[in-house]
């Protein structure tokens, strides 16, 4: 059975108690600094959001007491994580698992969309120019994380392939990956 077929997992509501009081400020510097790589190393990213390159994207987890404020700034990216309302152009809502399953290409967004898994709101030019941009880059958030550590990559590697079938999340990009 493929990822895009079973259920969404939904992030456990324990695990995300920590995220309620840990500061924020450290999660942020890390995203922004891994989201600054990931444009270096799939330049055209940005250069495909074209006039939305400046806007600001929400992606708000739903399962998470956290919203995710993408601002690509034109190539240099900054990614904050916050609470409470967000300000944005364009806000992308959804479990967790869903929205990285979109970065993978394995959920069909199109799908979620109209079974209300996925939520629109704001910008939707904004929205597509991201998701077209995300889509052609064929992104593989696991393999980018562990490329970042250096001489632990294989380790991570396999920690990743561990937690993908633990939770059934897809962490990284399916062989058959659709468009969402």
């Amino acid at each position: 059975m493929s990822v895009a077929t079973q259920p969404i997992p939904i992030f456990p509501p324990t695990a995300a108690i920590p995220l309620r009081a840990m500061p924020l400020a450290p999660l942020s510097l890390a995203l922004t600094a891994a989201c600054r790589r990931i444009s270096r190393a799939h330049p055209g990213l940005i250069r495909r959001l074209g006039e939305h390159d400046h806007c600001a994207f929400a992606l708000d987890p739903t399962d998470l007491p956290v919203v995710l404020l993408l601002e690509p700034n034109g190539g240099v990216p900054r990614l904050r994580v916050m609470r409470g309302e967000v300000a944005s152009d364009a806000r992308i809502s959804g479990p967790l698992a869903a929205l990285i399953g979109l970065v993978h290409g394995a959920f069909d967004g199109d799908a979620l969309f109209f079974s209300r898994d996925l939520v629109i709101s704001g910008d939707t030019g904004a929205a597509l120019a991201l998701r077209n941009a995300v889509d052609d880059a064929e992104l593989d958030l696991a393999e980018e994380f562990s490329a970042m550590t250096g001489p632990l990559a294989a380790p991570m590697r396999r920690i990743f392939a561990m937690a993908e079938r633990r939770t059934g999340v897809a962490l990284t990009r399916p062989e058959e990956a659709g468009t969402w």
